[in-house]
């Protein structure tokens, strides 16, 4: 099986759909071997403030065989895993570690606030349920579950945890875990435009929205400010940030999707209820993409 060194860009990759809203089997194909050509580290499949809760339980398990096929170990796939409940969770775990993913991008249990006891005994649960590697996904904002230090500390007790995606917006606790757990924990940059931030703090891995729609200049990006030359780097983010914006707004996913559609031709379509963007939501964004575009092509993109 393919191993997991949680270095680099792992887009949380945008589940591509017909017209009718199932899913397009050959575009996702695409979409992966377009991502993973521009240099991609991994890719997370039905990231959870993507379109997972929209998805059927056997559309789930379509989209992940259809990765792991389609990837053939050049990179590790990580799943979503989003259940609302333990059982579920602990079901869907088991499933994806039959179907070959290489990890699990776990979120809390889903339309209720867990405290920190349920929270520790949901997440261990599902720790125990597969072999796979776990990476936390804290979005406080988001689910209203915040995973701290002293959280992720008991959640550590588990061996196949070993990795959180933050975002929380609090940069400054980037130091903090890493200080406190040091190599025990990886600690992955969860927002778009928090990358230059987060990595002039020691990230090395970033799961991206916007990635899709710009893989290599966001693969460049990373190595760059892993390789420390902050002074490229800026430049080419200076470029990208108005996009990488995008990511953070509640309709990140039709976003995302625009801004796709724009640079590989992909279909904009998704799950009710959302909707495609249109009036002046969708002019702003096809300005932001076409000015993103026009300073990378000036950048030599």
């Amino acid at each position: 099986m393919t191993s997991v060194n949680w270095t680099g860009v792992f887009p949380a990759v945008t589940t591509k759909l017909k017209a009718d809203f199932s899913l397009d089997i050959p575009a996702i194909g695409a979409g992966l071997e377009r991502l993973i050509q521009a240099g991609v580290g991994g890719v997370v499949m039905m990231g959870m403030v993507g379109e997972n809760a929209q998805l059927s339980p056997a559309e789930k398990l379509t989209v992940l065989r259809t990765a792991v096929e389609l990837v053939k170990g050049r990179v590790p796939v990580i799943s979503g895993l989003a259940e609302t409940n333990t059982a579920s969770a602990v079901t869907f775990a088991r499933e994806a570690e039959k179907i070959g993913v290489n990890g699990l991008m776990v979120f809390p249990g889903l339309t209720y606030k867990s405290d920190t006891a349920e929270t520790v005994q949901f997440y261990k649960a599902v720790a125990k349920a597969s072999a796979l590697p776990i990476l936390l996904y804290n979005n406080p904002r988001g689910y209203g579950v915040d995973l701290t230090a002293d959280v992720i500390a008991e959640l550590l007790e588990a061996p196949t945890i070993v990795a959180i995606k933050e975002e929380s917006y609090e940069t400054h606790r980037i130091t903090g875990l890493l200080s406190r757990f040091g190599d025990r924990l990886n600690v992955v940059c969860g927002v778009d435009n928090l990358i230059v931030e987060s990595a002039a703090l020691g990230v090395k891995c970033w799961v991206s929205g916007m990635a899709n729609a710009v893989p290599k200049a966001s693969v460049d990006l990373l190595n760059l400010l892993i390789a420390g030359d902050f002074a490229k780097a800026r430049k080419l983010y200076t470029a990208l940030d108005p996009l990488y914006y995008l990511d953070t707004l509640v309709k990140l996913v039709q976003h995302i999707k625009l801004a796709e559609n724009m640079t590989s031709g992909t279909s904009e379509a998704v799950k009710p209820p959302r909707q495609p963007l249109a009036g002046a939501e969708r002019e702003n964004t096809v300005a932001i993409t076409r000015q993103t575009l026009a300073d990378l092509r000036a950048l030599g993109y």
